[in-house]
């Protein structure tokens, strides 16, 4: 189920297919929570992503969508686990953009494993004091 605000539109984790069912990405992708705040003038996601680092993080955006991928490397090959809480994998995440949001402006900023995205709004988008004249 979506959960829609006029701005973003965050969309619940589902499968990445192809149309014979088989996945599109090689390796296990999980959903990175996200928190998304709201002022006057932009928009700001801030996406956990432990593990992975900035040659790991691609993001997207084409026809409105911007995707978040991070791909988090495995442990050396030297490493002997003795217990495994927290599963190895990339994470993929989706957003609906609307039009009210500048893409030209969109700044991301990576730091211990927490991206945070600034989705400036457009002008227009933006709230507007009206000032009355007397005559």
């Amino acid at each position: 189920m979506a959960k829609r605000n006029k701005d973003i539109e965050v969309t619940e984790k589902q499968a990445v297919e192809t149309g014979n069912g088989e996945p599109i990405f090689a390796g296990r992708f999980y959903t990175p929570a996200v928190d998304i705040y709201s002022t006057d003038e932009a928009i700001t996601l801030v996406a956990d992503l432990p593990g992975v680092g900035k040659e790991g993080l691609d993001i997207d955006l084409r026809e409105g969508v911007l995707t978040l991928m991070g791909k988090v490397e495995d442990e050396p090959a030297d490493y002997r686990i003795l217990q495994r809480e927290y599963e190895v994998g990339g994470y993929l995440r989706k957003f609906n953009i609307s039009d009210d949001v500048d893409v030209d402006g969109i700044d991301a900023t990576l730091r211990d494993g927490v991206l945070t995205l600034v989705l400036p709004k457009t002008e227009a988008a933006r709230p507007r004091k009206i000032e009355v004249r007397v005559n």
